[in-house]
Formats: structure tokens, sequence, C-alpha cells
């Protein structure tokens, strides 16, 4: 039976630690006493972030004993600046012993079909999604290896799973990101370093409603398709990070994060050529 990875007193990097899932993650980490990394864009977010995340830290089973302070920093990063992603491991160093675990969590969204979508746009998101979360894993792996305990999470989506009519660019992203991450997996195999894969269905972030959009795209157009993603995002992300983190916990290699995800993988594993044919018949006429 395989162990579970302990998390307490480790050392864990977290990209788009701002807000929604990056932050859940933080916080379930941070309850485990793991020490944080955070990184993102947005400073008064991982500000945030990381306060909540102090303040997480559950108490040893005497509950008057004083709880050690977490060691929590916060990194402004853009994951498609190749310089920036280069030099964090240094920054990491600089106030943290190691790297136990790299969550590549970062990561946006663009609505449209393939037509609709510019080249520029598509190539803004693969910069993030995935470009991003490749150098972070180049950046990171030598730390890794100098853990006795390494994991490296990476975080897909459903559509890396399943390809809906729509979301060429983000779905091809998030594809992307499972087959590096499945490839990892097999090449580190025998290491101290393990891999996961992660794909959360509807969690209720704000991507949707930060999601870019075509160019010409009418107002009410784009009104009318965030009003119908956002509905499908019913999660609370807080329950998304604990699944994440127990997932690292028990070494898993993939981790399906809410019924939808589990109930649509398992359709594609079912039907492979015809899932979204009988999906759409399951969705309200409206």
């Amino acid at each position: 039976m395989i162990s579970a990875m302990k998390l307490e007193n480790r050392t864990a990097v977290v990209t788009g630690a701002a807000s929604g899932i990056g932050r859940a993650i933080a916080f379930s980490l941070a309850r485990r006493g793991c020490n944080l990394a955070l990184a993102d864009l947005n400073d008064k977010g991982l500000l945030e972030t990381a306060r909540m995340a102090q303040s997480a830290q559950t108490r040893p089973g005497n509950a008057t004993a004083p709880t050690p302070a977490l060691c929590i920093t916060q990194h402004h990063l853009d994951v498609a600046d190749r310089s920036a992603v280069a030099a964090f491991p240094q920054a990491v160093l600089a106030a943290h012993p190691g790297v136990d675990i790299l969550v590549n969590n970062a990561g946006v969204a663009i609505g449209g079909t393939f037509e609709a979508v510019s080249e520029e746009d598509f190539e803004w998101l693969f910069e993030i999604n995935f470009w991003g979360l490749v150098r972070m894993t180049r950046a990171f792996l030598p730390l890794l290896q100098k853990s006795d305990d390494a994991r490296l999470v990476n975080l897909s989506s459903i559509y890396g799973i399943i390809s809906p009519p729509g979301q060429a660019a983000y779905s091809a992203s998030k594809f992307a990101v499972r087959g590096f991450s499945n490839s990892l997996l097999y090449e580190l195999a025998g290491s101290k370093v393990g891999v996961t894969v992660v794909h959360p269905g509807g969690i209720a972030t704000s991507i949707a409603d930060n999601a870019r959009v075509p160019t010409g795209m009418p107002a009410e157009e784009v009104a009318k398709r965030k009003a119908i993603a956002k509905k499908a995002l019913r999660m609370p992300p807080e329950a998304a990070g604990e699944i994440i983190v127990k997932g690292i916990q028990r070494r898993s290699p993939r981790v399906l994060v809410g019924n939808d995800a589990k109930f649509l993988a398992f359709l594609e594993r079912l039907a492979p050529n015809s899932y979204w044919k009988i999906f759409s018949r399951l969705l309200p006429k409206s």
C-alpha cells in the first residue's frame, strides 16, 4: 500500500494563487502545515491569500499550544514571462530551504469557435496555460529532484478530456497539459518526483467573467455566453482545493474534481466519438 505524502513542514509553490482554485489549494495546504511560495500578477489578491493561509494552519493536539507560523511568501509573477520564470526559483530559495511541491494552477480562458478566435488570442492563451506551465516545470524540476518526496501538480480541466464546440483554444491547451503531464509521469517513474494531473469540472471561480472574447462579438452575445458558462460553475473553490490536496496526499496520478467531471470523463470513455451528441441531449432546451 502506498503511504500518504506528508505535507507538514514541506514547501509548495502555487501559481495563480490570488483567487479561485489557486487560493483554495494554498488554504488547504496551509491547513496541513505546508509552507507556501504564492505567485500571481494580482498583488492585492496574493496578500489576502497569504493572510488567509497564515490563519488556516490546524493547531496540534493540544489546542492551547502555540502553532508555529508558516513561512508564506508572495511573488509577483507572470508565467508567460520567460525571464521572470527562469529567475523565480532563486527568489523562492531566498526565503525557503527548498521546494517539495509545484502546483501549476495559473490559467486563462477564451471562448469562441476556432474561426472566431484570432491567432494572437490563441497564442496568448497557450503562452499562459501551456508554455507557462512547461517553463515553470523546467525551472523547478531540479529543486523537486533534490527533495526526498516531491510532487508536480498540473491543472488541466475536464476540457482536457472532452472537447466541446466553442472551446477549441482552451481545450487544446488543456489537452496539451494532460499529454505533457502523462508523459512526465512515466519519465519520472521510479524517482522521488510524482506527477498529478487535475481535471476540474465546473468550479465557481471568476474564470468566466475574466475570459477573453473574440474581437467583434456583440456585447449581448458576450453577456449571454458568460451567463451560460457561469451556470455550470457550481462547486465552491474551497471544496475543489480540498479534493486536489487530498489527491496530492494520496499521490494520485489523476484527480477528477466534481461529479460533472467524473460523469463527462466516463461518458467520453464510453462513447469517445459521440459523447458530445449524447451529452447535448441531456442539456436543457433553453
